[in-house]
């Protein structure tokens, strides 16, 4: 499970200061999915980061599986699978070798490692890229070696930053089938995405993020019904006041 309470960040700039993310909490349940959605610039990739403690915040806990990162952040990135928005997978290293270095820092044996790219090559569909060099990859290849790099230690809590984002059709059903299986093993999934259609397929929770706070949360069927809107996408205009976050 991952708690975040009163997270606040803000980010220096020439003019003054900006508040990214203001007063964000919510909780993420394990068994379930929950999805972190919001217009551009709305603070869900600060959120993220805080999260997975690759920012600090200037206010506020997260608490994953009853850890405070701030206390343990080494143990709470044991606990945590992340696919960031920024992939950086290694070109050079084949996606089998890409997701063994990362196992390996994890302290995991050659063994263990190998067993759990048997299961993520199964999952993922990528037995037939496990031995290509990564350059060259198509982007839906890069996000599925990212997403089973991120995952290789098995961590019972997943982070994944828009991971459909500029995949193809049958790659993005695969993926929405895989995080189907994650939840169904009961492990707690947070992701991020700008898709209608894919949260509230997916979704037993949404978390609706804008100007760096959370201004909704519950189940699509809530959403719809709070605002009076029977259409996702309409609830989530209604939600944050414009229509500009569509189209960013």
């Amino acid at each position: 499970m991952i708690v975040a309470e009163n997270l606040h960040k803000q980010f220096k700039t020439r003019t003054g200061t900006v508040a990214a993310v203001t007063n964000v909490s919510f909780a993420a349940a394990d068994g379930q999915i929950t999805g972190l959605l919001g217009p551009n610039g709305a603070g869900k990739t600060t959120s993220l980061r805080m999260l997975y403690t690759l920012m600090t915040p200037d206010q506020g806990r997260v608490i994953v599986d009853g850890i405070e990162a701030a206390v343990d952040p080494m143990a709470v990135r044991r606990q945590l699978g992340v696919l960031p928005d920024a992939r950086g997978i290694y070109k050079r290293l084949t996606a089998r070798e890409n997701i063994a270095y990362f196992g390996r820092l994890h302290g995991m044996s050659d063994g263990a490692i190998e067993q759990r790219i048997g299961v993520l090559a199964r999952a993922l569909d990528m037995n037939d890229i496990l031995d290509r060099q990564a350059e060259g990859f198509s982007q839906g290849q890069r996000t599925k070696t990212a997403i089973a790099r991120a995952l290789v230690h098995d961590p019972r809590n997943v982070i994944l930053d828009e991971p459909t984002n500029g995949l193809d059709v049958m790659t993005t059903r695969g993926l929405r089938g895989f995080l189907q299986e994650l939840r169904q093993e009961g492990r707690c999934v947070i992701f991020s995405s700008h898709i209608m259609q894919e949260v509230a397929a997916l979704c037993d929770h949404i978390v609706v993020i804008a100007k760096g706070t959370v201004v909704a949360a519950g189940s699509a069927d809530a959403l719809r019904a709070q605002t009076g809107h029977s259409n996702l996408e309409d609830a989530f205009v209604s939600v944050i006041g414009s229509e500009e976050g569509l189209h960013a």
